[in-house]
């Protein structure tokens, strides 16, 4: 039966125009809101583990920061030497923003596992709102690993150029 001025959304007991409040508790639906919920917690996870080294094993890290931005272990005849930073402040300053925001990745997606496996069985909209923080967490790691270590870390400072790092 058709309701008037709404037509009916094929697969849906309900006519469209209407709002989805219901629980969706299709073990599909749960399935697939559980794996979100285990790869965001697994990403942070992660994100844990390397902040935890690089306050644990601070030295070490703090070793290969040095060498990457001080580019003292590049090809001898390198060209980009001009873009090394030499200042220690400096160096430690850029290791302890990257420490911060791998220690923010790692918030980010624990607080949107938490918040996701809370709201599994809740509605579309309540599901939806959950995942805000798996935004900001990826947003936070790309900035870091793939911006600062890859591209800054790896072409800027020739990373790649070094037998050592």
């Amino acid at each position: 039966m058709r309701h008037a001025g709404l037509r009916a959304t094929p697969g849906r007991s309900k006519p469209s125009g209407t709002v989805d409040t219901d629980v969706d508790r299709g073990d599909g639906m749960i399935l697939l809101r559980t794996s979100k919920v285990v790869l965001t917690a697994g990403l942070a996870v992660f994100a844990f583990l390397v902040t935890f080294g690089n306050l644990t094993d601070y030295g070490s890290n703090w070793m290969f920061m040095h060498h990457v931005l001080a580019m003292d272990t590049i090809f001898p005849d390198s060209s980009v030497k001009w873009r090394a930073i030499r200042s220690e402040e400096a160096q430690r300053t850029a290791y302890a923003l990257i420490i911060l925001a791998e220690g923010l990745t790692c918030l980010a997606f624990a607080l949107a596992s938490v918040m996701m496996a809370r709201a599994v069985t809740a509605s579309r909209a309540a599901f939806q709102r959950a995942k805000s923080f798996t935004a900001v967490g990826g947003m936070l790691g790309f900035l870091t690993w793939f911006v600062g270590v890859m591209t800054i870390g790896g072409e800027w400072f020739a990373m790649w150029q070094s037998e050592i790092w």
